[in-house]
């Protein structure tokens, strides 16, 4: 048995071909596959009996479910998603008054280790496959409609995993969620977070992406990065910043910074001093200054509010576009860096979804 949405379209003409029936039956399929979304072949009711039953011989469609989500105080939700081979992962929906924002994953766990993650002391079991990806699209533009009675006006890569260490199922991902024939989403309404891999930066200027790309430096010096990020050792600063200016060359695409504040290690002046450094190399058009989210494992902490606003200050005045992220989704683990499949202990039992 094989995935059916793993077929391009002239793999699924060949085969119709073979069994006698016309090629106008391709594009129904993917219709049904990339447009309303099924779960089963028997669904395509526009196909004859036969050969949805001869279909369902050969094919199988492998589609994600919601496990279990939990409601946050502020609105958000986060879902914990079952693969068809029973790996976990997790997806967010953020709400605001203007937004509907999917936090999306695009691996099982992470292989980075980075200090101040939760997914990052998970073992990287492997990568969702790009039809996984835009079922975990659909099942929270689902939600939003069903709670908030509002479709996805955004995305951004930032779930668990290294998206650009899944490079193809993102891209294809992206690819069909943004195509007039599935979901029609502006690519520009679309984030992909990397925590730095200078290779595959380039590589997506060189395939000319439409998509917005966001860096997790989190520290301006090699020094503390290597401390917090592994990956720093092997794509330290100057090759990120040289990655990225390739990037905007062959892209002209917005570039964003994600820095995260911790107690005593990144938050001082001269910390701030490097950050504008970094900033006056790249044309970036934002640094999101982004509150530390505790996780058991780790024993960072977050700056007092005090040292948080006299850092944004020195920011501001020497003119970088900085804005403050304040988290969401903080009671159920649903914030930057909390991700890790673990029910949060205050929810009592998990709300399951009809």
């Amino acid at each position: 048995m094989k995935n059916i949405r793993q077929l391009s379209r002239e793999d699924l003409q060949k085969q119709l071909e073979e069994w006698g029936e016309p090629a106008f039956r391709a594009r129904q399929i993917e219709g049904w596959l990339w447009k309303k979304f099924v779960g089963s072949i028997d669904e395509m009711n526009n196909l004859s009996k036969a050969l949805r039953s001869r279909l369902a011989e050969h094919y199988f469609i492998p589609k994600l479910q919601i496990h279990h989500s939990q409601y946050s105080n502020d609105g958000t939700i986060k879902n914990r998603l079952v693969l068809h081979d029973g790996h976990f992962t997790e997806s967010v929906l953020i709400p605001t008054e203007k937004r509907m924002t999917a936090c999306v994953s695009s691996q099982v766990g992470c292989s980075l280790s980075c200090k101040f993650c939760a997914t990052g002391y998970l073992t990287r079991k492997r990568n969702l496959e790009f039809d996984e990806i835009v079922d975990e699209v659909v099942a929270v533009n689902d939600q939003a409609m069903k709670h908030y009675g509002k479709p996805l006006s955004n995305i951004v890569f930032m779930g668990m995993g290294e998206p650009l260490l899944n490079y193809k199922n993102v891209l294809r991902a992206i690819e069909i969620i943004t195509s007039p024939e599935s979901l029609g989403m502006s690519p520009r309404r679309i984030t992909v977070s990397t925590a730095g891999v200078a290779k595959m930066i380039r590589q997506l200027g060189d395939d000319g992406v439409r998509f917005k790309l966001a860096l997790s430096l989190h520290a301006a010096t090699d020094e503390k990065r290597n401390e917090i990020m592994p990956i720093n050792e092997t794509n330290h600063l100057k090759a990120l910043i040289e990655a990225l200016n390739y990037f905007y060359t062959c892209t002209r695409n917005e570039i964003t910074f994600e820095y995260i504040l911790f107690k005593g290690i990144n938050d001082s002046v001269k910390d701030a001093d490097a950050l504008v450094k970094i900033y006056r190399q790249v044309p970036a058009d934002l640094v999101n200054i982004i509150e530390y989210n505790p996780i058991s494992a780790a024993d960072f902490q977050k700056p007092e509010e005090e040292v948080v606003l006299h850092f944004m200050k020195h920011l501001e005045k020497n003119r970088v576009n900085a804005r403050l992220r304040r988290s969401r989704g903080k009671d159920i683990d649903a914030a930057c860096g909390q991700l890790a499949n673990v029910d949060h202990p205050a929810t009592g039992q998990p709300s399951l979804l009809s």
